[in-house]
């Protein structure tokens, strides 16, 4: 398989076929973000000849070995390439390797918005089952604040959209990323676009300084200051309090995370608050995930 530079993926996707077919991100400007700096990363969309290969070499393997059920399409926001472009990769995946049932891709509401609910009910036909949203806060100060690209409104439409078409989605918050001023705003805010987006699926991952970002310097300049391990899970505990969903698997059992949980919502929230209570009046931190185990 030909990968180039750092390749990322959902923790749901960890034994799916890793199908690199862009490099990079579009926007590649948020300020917390240093997935795709890699020098050889820069956005572009990879040869044809190069992921007809990698197709091939995937159907090889999956006929003489294990057959493979799930691809996820990287790099960044995959899905904002050409619809043209969608299309051809899904249906040579059909073509050769008829065993896949599901394909998934990261998209935010850049990319979701540029498709027409036809265009993606078109997609959802040739497999693509779920598309990975950051959305990080609801806040809109926030989302400026990190150079999001996006609003509030527009990761609600996205929603909105994807629901339309028929495809799943897993929405990924940040915890700390407003710091420490405008953590209970942020925290409540994103349960608010939550409760409006009403995803099947969300991820809370915790914040982390990255040296090199924009964040992070912001925060060697004593502009910008985290909040402690209770400050991220009392947002943690506002956020799964306050969101109202129909039916959601709702983790933060991300590397990142200083206390991993993981739920259905509505049905475990109480459960979940007497346990994140329990934790932040004992105040100890051997209840935390040792910090030698956290990671991006």
């Amino acid at each position: 398989m030909d990968h180039i530079g750092q390749i990322f993926r959902p923790p749901s996707e960890a034994e799916s076929l890793l199908l690199q077919i862009s490099l990079g991100c579009s926007h590649n400007k948020c300020t917390y973000c240093a997935m795709y700096d890699h020098p050889d990363q820069g956005f572009r969309i990879k040869k044809w000849d190069t992921i007809a290969a990698d197709i091939e070499e995937a159907a090889s393997w999956s006929r003489q070995h294990r057959p493979i059920r799930r691809v996820f399409l990287c790099d960044g926001d995959a899905l904002i390439l050409p619809q043209d472009f969608l299309v051809k990769v899904l249906t040579l995946l059909q073509e050769k390797i008829p065993t896949v049932r599901r394909v998934g891709i990261y998209g935010d509401a850049r990319s979701i918005l540029r498709k027409t609910p036809e265009q993606l009910a078109q997609l959802k036909e040739l497999a693509l089952g779920i598309v990975y949203h950051g959305v990080e806060s609801g806040d809109d100060e926030v989302l400026r604040q990190v150079n999001k690209g996006s609003t509030a409104a527009e990761a609600i439409e996205s929603a909105h959209l994807l629901k339309e078409a028929g495809l799943r989605h897993s929405v990924m918050v940040m915890l700390g990323l407003a710091g420490h001023l405008k953590s209970r705003q942020h925290a409540e805010a994103t349960a608010k676009i939550l409760t409006a987006m009403d995803p099947p699926f969300v991820g809370a991952l915790t914040t982390t300084l990255i040296p090199g970002t924009p964040l992070f310097d912001q925060a060697e300049r004593d502009e910008f200051q985290l909040p402690d391990p209770w400050g991220m899970l009392e947002e943690l505990r506002i956020i799964i309090r306050d969101s109202q969903f129909t039916r959601c698997r709702f983790h933060s059992n991300h590397a990142s995370n200083h206390l991993p949980l993981s739920l259905n919502l509505p049905t475990d929230r109480h459960k979940a608050l007497a346990q994140l209570d329990l934790v932040l009046d004992r105040h100890d931190g051997n209840d935390l995930k040792p910090e030698y185990l956290r990671g991006l």
